[in-house]
């Protein structure tokens, strides 16, 4: 893989990190400020809102380092290792725990009868969007033990 490559890829992750930390610290709490106004039935939960939200940026961190290291083990011309298997494994985790999250919260919300078309849409969103990270971590962690496998049988006949 060419070098600039990999590169744009490190800076989309720092991008997506500095994202999801500008959303920690100025648009989810402005947002379940604004909720709580719209529905006062929600201003019993605020608090419970902004840790859920908080909790799921701890999985999403771990993945982008994950994502980082896979692109060091790329790199560094050792993508076909135990390692990069490990990345995608914690990356597939990780985006599970997310989604699973995600979706208890919005469920909370539901039968508490709380939320907008917008909050359903965007829940939806975040879980999809999850759900499609892990399965495809899932694939690559297969194809690559199945890689690291026909590698390990070429070696001990060579």
């Amino acid at each position: 893989m060419r070098r600039g490559s990999i590169v744009f890829l490190k800076l989309a992750l720092a991008v997506l990190g500095l994202s999801a930390l500008l959303a920690c610290v100025v648009w989810l709490p402005t947002s379940v400020e604004h909720y709580a106004r719209i529905h006062p039935d929600l201003a019993l939960i605020h608090d419970p809102l902004l840790i859920g939200g908080y909790v799921t940026v701890i999985p999403f961190f771990i993945a982008l380092y994950q994502a980082y290291v896979l692109l060091k083990l790329i790199e560094e011309r050792d993508a076909f290792s135990e390692s990069a298997v490990r990345s995608l494994h914690r990356i597939k985790q990780c985006a599970v725990v997310i989604a699973v999250l995600y979706a208890f919260m919005f469920a909370v919300l539901g039968l508490m009868q709380i939320g907008s078309p917008a909050i359903a849409v965007g829940g939806a969103s975040i879980v999809f969007a999850a759900l499609t990270v892990a399965f495809f971590a899932a694939v690559l962690q297969e194809l690559l033990q199945q890689a690291l496998q026909i590698k390990s049988e070429n070696d001990l006949t060579i």
